[in-house]
């Protein structure tokens, strides 16, 4: 709390006001013996930390003109106090005059049919007033004695007139003390709202403006202060237009009408603005100009989107869980995280079990947007309604079932992060129409609303379907391959990569070792595996050693455990979905060159060793 300074009008009784204040410790009595040094006096008090001061009329009055920043409690002076005065003024004749400042002596009128027509007044409402003018005019008027405060006093008795100086009782002195500690509370209170008020409008994302009906800046909080790289100091005062030309307050001052939610630019930077008219008793006094830059809306929604929508959505998998050495695999893995580093759409295509979804959550955790959410979704487990509003979401009411506070949709939850559509061929042909639309305008509309909600979210497809055949046949939309398949990744199948097979069965035998419990693979069960065509590639590999940890009852793995484990095939499925078009093509060049596997391999642009492998791989006979 702040100090409160009682201001005695004379040494004497600044004594006999301590005692009477005792009780109130947080009141100090201080004296200034010169009436013209009083303002600088009061400024030395505001600077040790005094907000309070009492003070007699003519003081109180003095201080209360300057500007001194400082609340001025007046010290009353009672009826009873003058007829004290007056009562020992008689002593000195009949003819007394009272001379002094008039709200200091109020209600004097009525003593006076008290005290007879003996009694005449000299008062002045100016604290600048020349008191011994004053004091002279009452000596030429007969006055016996003078009445009133220090001043006057002082001015009588340097022409030799005696004069009664009115002193305050015990009872004024008690009021004018209670009435500023009532004060310092009031005050203390008022405090406490600015401080809440000033954290609120300077921890606020927003900026804050006030100015008063001819537009100059009453109040502006710190956000704002930040844009315009102005000091409070320096702000107010001034005209809002000089300081943000473009806003234009003057219609809101003519019409008295906010204008909301306008998009305008300060400082280089795009902002939402709010002008709204300040009415108090019915009549305009100012205006609140508040704004939000655009980008700091944005991120705050990509933060409420993500503490409440993304719980879950993980990406759990990196480069380090693709496992294996050799040079196709490393090429897939160095090719992906070049990927990684744009935010172009990519189209991941491999066979069943290749590991798609563990290099889409891999490209995800390496990319810039590692920090957003990871929203994956499998486009065939789904029917086709369900899946549109999974994917674009909707409101309440939009069909029957529907939630009614309505859902966002993974595109939605997805924002500033990545969406995986896995088994992207297994859409429908009306889905693909809404994915082409999201992919191009960049923002979704859920269903039963006509609102357009933008979104920040990188597509990541996968396929195990030669997308080309499906375009032909009319099931997959052209627009829309060309929109996915900006950067293209091919995993290679597990038979094309021999070496890494004993890697990647290692790191499974670890995996789902229990108990301590491990196996080992001896030189034949090795090569069983690695002669072994993997038509479901990683993870038929992966289920195989989860199979042989359950079945086998030794350490030692051997050939014969591991042909008890593999899937049986009259023929080992080859992936001609995904192969068709290369399997059509070398077909049609064998055919061109009669058998001749060199001329196919020259129509090809291949080498024969490759043809050779191609054909062996695909399962092409003569």
């Amino acid at each position: 709390m702040g100090k409160i300074a009682f201001l005695a009008p004379h040494a004497p009784m600044g004594a006999f006001i301590k005692e009477v204040i005792a009780p109130y410790e947080r009141i100090h009595v201080e004296y200034c013996p010169s009436y013209d040094q009083m303002i600088d006096f009061a400024a030395k008090l505001i600077e040790q930390g005094y907000e309070i001061i009492i003070a007699r009329a003519g003081t109180a009055s003095r201080i209360k003109n300057s500007d001194l920043n400082v609340t001025v409690v007046e010290l009353p002076v009672t009826g009873f106090d003058i007829i004290r005065a007056v009562t020992a003024a008689k002593t000195y004749g009949p003819n007394i005059a009272i001379v002094a400042f008039a709200a200091m002596v109020k209600g004097i009128d009525c003593l006076i049919p008290i005290f007879g027509s003996s009694l005449k007044q000299y008062l002045t409402e100016r604290d600048d007033a020349d008191a011994e003018t004053m004091v002279l005019e009452a000596i030429q008027d007969g006055a016996d004695v003078v009445v009133g405060g220090g001043l006057f006093c002082q001015a009588a008795q340097k022409h030799e007139l005696p004069a009664v100086f009115i002193e305050n009782g015990k009872e004024a002195i008690l009021q004018a003390a209670e009435e500023a500690l009532r004060i310092e509370a009031a005050i203390e209170t008022e405090k406490i709202k600015r401080s809440l008020f000033a954290a609120v409008l300077d921890y606020v994302h927003d900026g804050i403006i006030t100015v008063d009906c001819q537009q100059k800046i009453t109040s502006i909080n710190m956000r704002a202060q930040q844009v315009f790289n102005l000091s409070p100091t320096k702000a107010l005062g001034q005209n809002i237009g000089a300081v943000w030309p473009g806003l234009n307050l003057s219609e809101l001052i003519r019409t008295e009408q906010e204008d909301i939610s306008k998009l305008l630019q300060v400082k280089g930077l795009k902002v939402i603005c709010n002008k709204v008219p300040i009415i108090v008793n019915s009549n305009l006094t100012g205006a609140l100009v508040t704004f939000q830059e655009i980008s700091k809306i944005q991120q705050t929604e990509a933060h409420i989107r993500k503490e409440l929508y993304n719980k879950g959505h993980i990406a759990r998998k990196s480069f380090a869980d693709v496992w294996g050495t050799s040079s196709s695999i490393a090429r897939a893995i160095t090719l992906a995280k070049e990927f990684a580093a744009t935010n172009s759409n990519i189209l991941i295509v491999g066979e069943t079990g290749t590991g798609k979804e563990v290099f889409a959550q891999s490209i995800h955790n390496h990319s810039p947007r590692s920090a957003g959410p990871f929203v994956a979704v499998n486009c065939a487990a789904l029917p086709a309604q369900i899946l549109e509003s999974e994917l674009f979401g909707y409101v309440g009411g939009a069909f029957t079932g529907a939630n009614k506070e309505g859902k966002p949709g993974l595109f939605e939850l997805a924002h500033g992060g990545t969406i995986f559509l896995d088994e992207i061929a297994e859409m429908d042909y009306t889905n693909q129409s809404r994915l082409l639309r999201v992919l191009q305008e960049r923002s979704v509309m859920r269903l039963g609303s006509d609102r357009v909600i933008a979104v920040n979210t990188r597509v990541i497809a996968a396929t195990n379907k030669d997308l080309k055949e499906l375009i032909r046949t009319n099931r997959f939309r052209e627009d829309l391959f060309f929109r996915l398949n900006v950067l293209k990744l091919e995993l290679p199948p597990l038979r094309e990569r021999q070496q890494d097979i004993r890697i990647i069965a290692e790191n499974f035998i670890n995996k789902y070792a229990l108990s301590g419990r491990t196996l080992k693979l001896d030189t034949q069960a090795m090569k069983a595996l690695e002669s072994y065509g993997w038509p479901g590639n990683v993870r038929e590999l992966q289920n195989t050693i989860e199979r042989l940890m359950a079945f086998c009852q030794t350490e030692a793995v051997r050939a014969s455990d591991i042909t008890a484990v593999l899937e049986k095939w009259d023929v080992h499925p080859v992936k001609n979905a995904f192969y068709d078009e290369e399997i059509q093509e070398i077909t049609d060049a064998l055919i061109k060159a009669k058998g001749v596997q060199t001329v196919a391999a020259k129509l090809l642009g291949i080498d024969r060793t490759t043809l050779w492998r191609k054909m062996r791989k695909l399962g092409i006979q003569l």
